[in-house]
């Protein structure tokens, strides 16, 4: 079976962090058992690890080309790994690749985190007296647990994350193979040329997104959250609701915006594309004294690509709510429920600081990098606070409660833009002072922000206003010069005047 993930990335380090990986220059089944036994038992729930056989290591980074195996040495590797499999307590079975990197073979061991933890394996798989260990990873390395690491790995029996779990609720016939082949091609898999080739089963298996005997298999919950057109039919309120506060916080006045569904990684390409389409603005001011323009951004987008993703990455998908983007006119909210792992203290998040020693769902995480959508484990927060802060935009806050209930992360507008923004919209404000209830105002932001648009797509941001209402405050508007209506009846629609 094709390696799913492109070995290339891999290997170069751009999908998986580095002390996930190891890589070895021949087949040693002491050393390597030792590490299966560590990934297996996933001490910190990152999602178990890899195993790179043919390739040499300097300063942790192979070296390049690599040096391969032969034939006969893989075909070594195969046989012995069946006997030495069973050695381990209980049973685990890493999964082997055969694979290519620079024109050479090498083989590919993926471990995830075992189902049946915690494992323990001999100090070396090959001696006759064979003395058993608990490994764990630390860093890089693959140690022997120490008494209360031991302890602690043996009261995470059964504790399987969230996102790995089997779902007994669904069938394997709920998982799309147009949303695989979509992320295969985006993680630059060759196994995207082989679709039409590859068992059903077999590809599930080797996503590692089925669970049971063949008589008997369910999708885990990570194949429904990323490769199902609806995951809400098994998460329920597992989208993205989108509301507007034009009038700013404590107005009653709000519209909200149709909610992002469908596969997660689809839900965080869409809210992005409304960011772009609906919030980022750039205000570009030309001044007489100087050959450049003064260009200012509300906010940065990498802060808020950071931020959604995160919100998606650590939902917890057993809490039955949204999460939630609220936008007013001087800041963003972006509201996740469940919120970080209580290892994790709010003053050192605020301070760019991040110490997890848990991840709630390490598969979306492991997908998510693979096509890109974010990078490694640690990494959001101070990347927000860092184009923030580039963005002379002030620092962002986050906040959550004791119990971890939920997380928020409030990006505050920059304040040149803010300044910019309140200096061209005089005239309007003028306008507002004169009369706009906030009714009619509301409406204006709407068409402020959506040019061209027709009073029968008006409805669906304000809600519950009528139709009739609507065009009613449409000629009110006309009436005052705030807008205009431009183009022909069928594809016209209504703009901002001059």
């Amino acid at each position: 079976m094709q390696f799913h993930i492109n070995i290339d990335e891999l290997v170069k380090g751009h999908m998986i962090e580095s002390d996930r990986l190891e890589f070895k220059r021949g087949w040693n089944p002491a050393s390597i058992y030792r590490s299966i036994c560590a990934f297996a038992n996933d001490f910190d729930n990152i999602g178990g690890g890899y195993i790179l056989i043919g390739i040499e290591e300097e300063n942790g980074i192979a070296r390049r080309p690599v040096i391969g195996l032969e034939p006969s040495q893989i075909e070594k590797i195969q046989r012995e790994m069946i006997g030495f499999n069973n050695l381990i307590k209980p049973y685990y079975a890493a999964k082997l690749y055969i694979d290519e990197l620079d024109g050479y073979k090498i083989v590919v061991l993926w471990i995830p985190g075992g189902n049946s933890r915690p494992y323990e394996v001999p100090e070396n798989i090959k001696a006759k007296d064979k003395k058993y260990q608990y490994y764990i990873r630390r860093y890089s390395s693959s140690v022997v647990a120490n008494i209360e690491e031991k302890q602690e790995l043996i009261s995470l029996a059964n504790q399987i994350p969230f996102d790995d779990r089997a779902n007994t609720n669904a069938t394997t016939n709920d998982i799309s193979v147009l949303l695989i082949r979509e992320y295969l091609i985006n993680a630059k898999s060759k196994l995207a040329d082989l679709l039409e080739d590859t068992d059903h089963l077999a590809l599930l298996t080797s996503l590692n997104i089925i669970s049971g005997p063949k008589e008997l298999v369910f999708p885990k919950n990570i194949g429904l959250l990323m490769f199902n057109h609806s995951p809400d039919k098994f998460f329920p309120n597992s989208f993205i609701e989108w509301v507007e506060f034009p009038n700013g916080e404590g107005s009653p006045e709000f519209f909200e915006r149709p909610r992002i569904a469908g596969s997660i990684q689809q839900q965080v390409k869409q809210a992005l594309a409304s960011f772009k389409t609906y919030v980022l603005k750039e205000k570009i001011t030309k001044i007489n004294t100087q050959a450049e323009s003064i260009r200012v951004w509300n906010y940065p987008y990498l802060a808020i690509e950071e931020a959604v993703v995160n919100a998606v990455y650590h939902k917890s998908y057993e809490v039955r709510e949204p999460i939630e983007i609220r936008i007013f006119p001087n800041k963003i909210e972006i509201i996740n429920y469940g919120g970080p792992d209580r290892s994790v203290k709010i003053e050192d998040i605020n301070k760019g600081i991040i110490r997890s020693r848990r991840y709630r769902n390490s598969r979306i995480g492991d997908f998510f990098k693979e096509i890109k959508l974010c990078e490694g484990k640690g990494t959001g927060i101070p990347t927000i606070k860092t184009a923030m802060k580039k963005n002379n935009s002030p620092d962002p806050v986050f906040e959550t409660d004791e119990q971890r209930t939920y997380f928020i992360a409030t990006l505050l507008i920059n304040p040149e833009f803010r300044a910019l923004n309140e200096g061209l919209n005089e005239g309007l404000n003028e306008g507002l002072n004169e009369g706009l209830n906030e009714g009619l105002s509301s409406l204006l932001y709407v068409i402020i922000n959506n040019q061209g648009i027709q009073a029968k797509d008006i409805p669906q941001f304000l809600k519950n206003r009528p139709l009739k209402t609507i065009e009613r405050q449409i000629s009110e508007l006309i009436k005052m010069n705030k807008i205009e209506r431009r183009g022909s009846k069928k594809t016209g629609g209504y703009y901002i005047t001059k």
